[in-house]
């Protein structure tokens, strides 16, 4: 069982900068892929970045790529989401999530999920 809470989600400018954490719960997290998924109002939740166990291999949406970065702490149970160049169709509630396969998009392949965090991109 992996508990995940996320954080440091808010309101930011277009152009602007936000990294989110997701803190993860259990001596078993070095051992799970993990990844953000995204949901907008009205929107299907969609894939947006995923880190494997070792945090090796990293994937990306096209949407995102080169403007978001995945990283992780196995030492702090902990994933990250750096988000540069941020734009309003960027908007959504961020959603962390554990799966025990590497490099899957779709949000079945994905067994454990946090409650989201809201980031908000407006002038």
């Amino acid at each position: 069982q992996v508990q995940l809470v996320e954080s440091g989600g808010g309101l930011v400018q277009p152009g602007g900068s936000l990294r989110l954490s997701c803190a993860a719960s259990g001596r078993t997290f070095s051992s799970y892929a993990m990844a953000w998924f995204r949901q907008a109002p009205g929107k299907e939740r969609e894939f947006v970045a995923s880190i494997s166990a070792g945090g090796i291999n990293t994937y990306y949406a096209n949407s995102v790529k080169g403007r978001f970065t995945i990283s992780r702490d196995n030492a702090k149970n902990t994933v990250y989401l750096q988000m540069n160049s941020l734009k309003p169709e960027d908007t959504a509630a961020y959603y962390c999530t554990a799966g025990s396969r590497s490099g899957v998009t779709a949000k079945y392949d994905y067994d454990y999920w946090g409650q989201g965090t809201q980031v908000t991109v407006s002038s």
